[in-house]
């Protein structure tokens, strides 16, 4: 699994090329400094196609390609929902979120959850967003990143979150969103090669030579369990994906949250040249979420046929679990590592295709990490900062942003061992964690842009509840399914935000109410036939794989 002298060179080659356009695309002309506005939000410049790939650049990470495909390795095909039902997320997150968004003039989320209700909402809300984005996303994406680098090059795990910090950081502090959406599009384009390529090898190798088809199927006859995209009862993974709540369910709530009032996705959005170029972007990004499952999950499976032991440490057996529940490792009933099956499969790549998917794995890496360094910076500054020291000058908001930033990026660096070093999938701990919380943020999100008499105090009814009855289901119904629990946790946030506002603002609507009436909810012919496309491509892979 080791890399070789070539590979190195084309890492090394790959990294100097992506700094020297971060930094040439971040240059001001005529010496000018760069604004907030600049820093933030890349001008409000970024055309269709930026915003697409940035969008799939940020979400794509460590968590996706090494997290996923693990996951692939232990439940199969199923996993492929988080990213199916995102595409459809994103229609509905370009068609009825963004308008409302771009036609306030937003930085950032907490921003309008001030202009709707208050701003101890924002205050509240904008701490709540930088922990998680610091102490569970940064963590996890440098943790599983610094897993394959480990499993690749043997460098040792500290080093290897230093380094890919680093490198984030390097590329990524000076230029700010711009330089960050800019170089996703590099980055994208490596992804999808790199991606490809590995589906290809894998298959190819399920196959003893035969091809990528032949591949697909021998792993359909081999592991025909892990193709079922609805998981029953029965299936020891039921927990991650409980049946029909993927499509009618919690996952929704999930997906909700995180495409349409995550700061560092919608930020790319958000910094689009007008609301038809950014709804071209989000149509392009749903088409290219279509493919990742094919990049990600089918590898994972292709190492549960070819090496279904890799999960284990020191030559045990991956065997099932007492009755039916999860596998485990013997000798010893170790819980195994699943995430190790995306760097395993790296390896069948001959010298310096290896370093070039390596080096699609470090652009999965490092744009998310510039993505969410810059959202870390933008909240701080926008949303905590600038509110109480309004004097500020724009030159030392952007310093601080970056200080901010990096900061946070070394806090990362420091808990990511200790947060995830035990954690059988990453993917999962984090879809289990953020679940927690996603039901109030959409509940409280969905009720301030379209019901009017939703209240500030409302609106924390709905964020504080969905800790407080989260905690309690996890409490009282351990075994409830952590999606099923989002589900209604969800409805308990509306409830509990409805009958507040009902009841404090007395049935009247809300001074800060959004008005519709100037808000253009239309969409393209293109547009429209986009979304009836990949509509119909999902009824047509369900169908396929139920």
């Amino acid at each position: 699994m080791g890399l070789a002298l070539l590979d190195y060179v084309v890492l090394g080659g790959y990294a100097v090329m992506l700094v020297a356009v971060a930094w040439t695309v971040s240059r001001e002309k005529g010496g000018a400094t760069k604004n907030t506005n600049d820093y933030f939000l890349a001008s409000n410049a970024l055309p269709w196609w930026a915003v697409g790939a940035s969008l799939i650049a940020a979400n794509i990470s460590a968590e996706q390609v090494i997290g996923m495909s693990g996951s692939g390795f232990a439940l199969g095909l199923g996993i492929a929902s988080y990213e199916w039902m995102a595409a459809l997320t994103l229609l509905i997150v370009g068609k009825y979120f963004l308008p409302i968004f771009l036609k306030k003039g937003i930085y950032t989320m907490p921003q309008f959850l001030e202009q709707r209700f208050n701003g101890t909402v924002r205050s509240v809300m904008a701490v709540f967003w930088l922990g998680v984005y610091t102490l569970v996303n940064l963590t996890s994406i440098l943790w599983l990143g610094a897993l394959a680098v480990n499993a690749l090059t043997g460098l040792e795990l500290f080093y290897g979150l230093v380094a890919l910090a680093a490198f984030a950081a390097v590329y990524s502090l000076y230029g700010g969103l711009k330089a960050v959406a800019l170089t996703d599009i590099v980055q994208v384009v490596m992804l999808i090669l790199g991606g490809v390529f590995i589906a290809y090898l894998t298959l190819d190798a399920a196959a003893d030579g035969a091809g990528p088809v032949a591949g697909l199927g021998v792993l359909m006859e081999k592991a025909p369990g892990k193709f079922d995209m609805i998981l029953d009862k029965e299936n020891p993974f039921y927990a991650d994906l409980p049946g029909l709540s993927v499509l009618i369910g919690g996952l929704w709530i999930m997906n909700l949250s995180y495409w349409g009032f995550n700061q560092y996705i919608i930020q790319r959005a958000l910094a689009a040249k007008s609301q038809k170029e950014a709804q071209l972007g989000i149509v392009f990004a749903a088409f290219l979420k279509l493919l990742v499952p094919v990049l990600v999950v089918l590898p994972g499976i292709a190492a549960f046929v070819l090496h279904p032991d890799i999960a284990c440490a020191d030559g045990a057996s991956l065997v099932a679990g007492a009755d039916g529940g999860k596998p485990v490792c013997q000798p010893g009933e170790g819980n195994p590592n699943y995430d190790l099956a995306y760097p395993t499969m790296m390896g069948l790549a001959p010298e310096g295709v290896r370093g070039l998917i390596f080096a699609a794995l470090v652009a999965a890496i490092v744009s998310s990490l510039g993505s969410m360094m810059n959202s870390i910076a933008t909240i701080f500054t926008m949303d905590l900062y600038r509110p109480v020291f309004k004097s500020t000058s724009e030159n030392r908001l952007v310093w601080i942003g970056r200080t901010v930033a990096l900061t946070a990026l070394i806090i990362a660096v420091i808990a990511a061992r200790p947060l995830l070093g035990n954690a059988e999938q990453a993917f999962q701990y984090i879809q289990e964690f953020t679940g927690f919380f996603t039901p109030g943020i959409v509940a409280l999100f969905l009720l301030g842009m379209f019901w009017k008499k939703t209240t500030a105090l409302g609106a924390l009814a709905a964020a504080m509840g969905s800790a407080v009855f989260s905690l309690a289901f996890k409490i009282g119904l351990p075994a409830m399914p952590f999606m099923n629990r989002v589900g209604y946790v969800f409805i308990l946030c509306v409830t509990a935000a409805v009958l507040v506002s009902l009841f404090f603002g007395r049935g009247r609507d809300h001074e800060n109410a959004i008005d519709h009436a100037g808000v253009s909810f239309a969409t393209s012919r293109f547009f429209n036939i986009a979304a009836a496309v990949l509509a119909a491509v999902l009824i047509a892979l369900y169908w396929l794989w139920w």
